[in-house]
């Protein structure tokens, strides 16, 4: 099994940055396709920005050359950089690891971590 872990939330002024990350645990035996989603209150979850075992990146419209998503696989660990922060950033965000192969909604769920833009 593997579990999640998401750290680098927190309140930031419009116009800032914050760097996420979410390290993997647990029996994992080859490079999985990981991603960032983020959920607003009322809203649905939606992809941020995703990254395959090869390294190939993708991302949203709305944060396409804000956000940089990045991994470090000796580490486990994704990171997602965000500058140029804006209100519609806030949300929780989560980090997901498409363990199976099967597709990231069939994937394990880190427990969110919250960003919060605000004057």
């Amino acid at each position: 099994q593997v579990q999640l872990v998401e750290s680098g939330g927190g309140l930031v002024q419009p116009g800032g940055s914050l760097r996420l990350s979410c390290t993997a645990s647990g029996s994992i035996f080859s490079i999985k396709p990981m991603g960032w989603y983020r959920q607003a209150p009322g809203k649905a979850r939606e992809l941020v920005a995703g990254i395959t075992s090869h390294g190939t990146t993708n991302y949203a419209d709305s944060v396409k050359g804000r956000f940089t998503i990045s991994r470090d696989n000796g580490k486990n660990t994704v990171y997602l950089q965000m500058n140029s922060l804006k209100p519609e950033d806030t949300a929780v965000y989560y980090c997901n690891i498409d363990y199976s192969g099967l597709g990231p909604m069939y994937g394990i769920w880190g427990p969110g971590t919250q960003v919060t833009v605000s004057s």
